[in-house]
């Protein structure tokens, strides 16, 4: 084993062909935050960072910082989340969440708990157990309250109190039981609601896959 490798606990943000047989990997990892780095020949068969180098996979990365650029020079996978790329429209949820977080996270920022959040979500999008439609409200309310940018509604605000009661979990459930419950179409409503208005106002960012997403489901 190689000992100056730093070794990461990461998820693949994003994954991009450069040349013939590398990619460019960004990973959200627990130590380091957001970083960037290269991934010789992972496009080459047989290649043994190939499917460690694909959008949506968790493990332990193993990297060796360069001065200018680093490279994946290991991997183990403890999770693929290989259903998440055999179901389009799962596949364009997990792509937003991604998106979103490669858009807000920064290096050598403290981003275990979006990680943890990334990981959670996931599993709910593959699990089936609630709708897709509150993971992504879910998320988004609760990406906004690590951020520090959200601002809880109000019953005078003419939310119904199964609303705020569902905001309320959201805010204070530990990230492992955070998709432990359902709603009614009504609550979701209101919650996509109170998601949409707080991301408008915080992020206020146009993000491709949401808009590919919003073209799918129409």
């Amino acid at each position: 084993m190689n000992d100056d490798l730093l070794s990461l606990t990461a998820l693949v943000l994003g994954s991009t062909p450069i040349g013939e047989y590398d990619r460019r990997v960004v990973l959200l990892t627990r130590e380091r935050g957001k970083i960037s780095c290269f991934a010789r020949g992972a496009r080459r068969p047989g290649s043994a960072v190939m499917a460690a180098s694909l959008p949506f996979c968790f493990g332990t990365y193993r990297i060796r910082e360069g001065r200018n650029s680093n490279v994946l020079v290991e991997a183990k996978l403890h999770t693929f989340f290989d259903k998440l790329r055999e179901d389009m429209e799962a596949t364009l949820y997990a792509s937003y969440f991604t998106e979103i977080l490669r858009y807000i996270t920064r290096e050598n920022n403290d981003e275990a708990a979006l990680l943890l959040l990334a990981y959670q979500s996931f599993k709910a999008l593959e699990s089936g157990r609630i709708s897709r439609r509150l993971v992504r409200a879910v998320f988004e309310i609760r990406t906004l309250i690590i951020e520090g940018e959200f601002l809880p509604p109000q019953e005078a605000d003419g939310f119904s109190p199964s609303a705020l009661q569902a905001v309320n979990h959201i805010l204070r459930s530990p990230l492992k039981t955070l998709y432990t419950f359902a709603v009614n179409d009504s609550v979701l409503l209101e919650l996509e609601h109170i998601a949409a208005v707080s991301m408008e106002r915080s992020l206020n960012h146009k993000f491709e896959s949401l808009e590919i997403l919003k073209t799918l489901l129409s």
